[in-house]
């Protein structure tokens, strides 16, 4: 059940380059719910989500988030990874525990079983040190998951978790996303696919024409909703 949000928009106008692509956005994702964030290319996701995390300043309005920092946890396109650092698969995971324990800090016996733990959930356990590098998109992003799970986020914001990965790793990974929100967490994940809507979301942000509109899954009947092309062009 949806708990009380501690993520607000209140009258959020929003711009990139001079340029505005949000305005007027008002609004609450519930804790312990799913929030699937969608609309065409252009249409404002990328930078929805970068004003969620702190990384955009908003023209006006504000964004009001009581989730501590060390909290919070922002899964970005695979694309933006430098797969040439090299950080084996259970170096990633561990990483999770920086923003509470610390960067500069030794990992405990506790940290570690932890971390096994986690991996053995994800089904990743024999590539604990694989490098980054050498790993499928699939595996990548169970690793990077993994991470999230480390964090103990409460507030988790996904760009498109489930590009150019197998279907084994989105079904492993869509009951795990699943358990977090159960367990209290706020989760907004930008989609794509109908599919993993139906199968994921509580509630529904479109991005249209500069403005976005609340709706339940059952709701979001055209895949235009969905779609990554048309006439509006970028990453927005």
């Amino acid at each position: 059940m949806a708990q009380a949000a501690k993520l607000r928009l209140h009258n959020l106008h929003l711009a990139q380059a001079r340029r505005s692509v949000l305005e007027g956005l008002d609004g609450a994702f519930s804790s312990g719910a799913i929030t699937a964030l969608i609309g065409a290319n252009g249409a404002g996701k990328s930078t929805l989500v970068q004003a969620l995390m702190g990384e955009l300043r908003p023209l006006s309005g504000k964004v009001e988030c009581s989730v501590p920092k060390a909290r919070r946890a922002w899964l970005p396109q695979q694309l933006a990874l430098d797969l040439s650092f090299p950080m084996s698969v259970e170096e990633l995971v561990m990483t999770g525990s920086w923003p509470s324990h610390g960067a500069l800090k030794g990992y405990c016996a506790a940290h570690y079983r932890r971390g096994r733990e986690i991996m053995t959930r994800l089904g990743i356990s024999a590539l604990a040190h694989r490098p980054l590098g050498e790993l499928s998109g699939g595996q990548r992003q169970r690793a990077l998951i993994g991470r999230t799970l480390m964090q103990e986020a409460e507030l988790l914001l996904l760009d498109e978790p489930f590009a150019n990965v197998d279907s084994e790793t989105v079904d492993i990974l869509i009951p795990i996303i699943r358990q977090m929100a159960d367990d209290g967490a706020t989760i907004i994940v930008v989609l794509h696919d109908m599919d993993h809507l139906k199968r994921l979301a509580d509630a529904v942000l479109l991005l249209r024409d500069g403005h976005g509109h609340w709706l339940a899954p059952s709701e979001v009947a055209a895949p235009s909703y969905l779609s990554t092309g048309g006439r509006h062009a970028g990453s927005a």
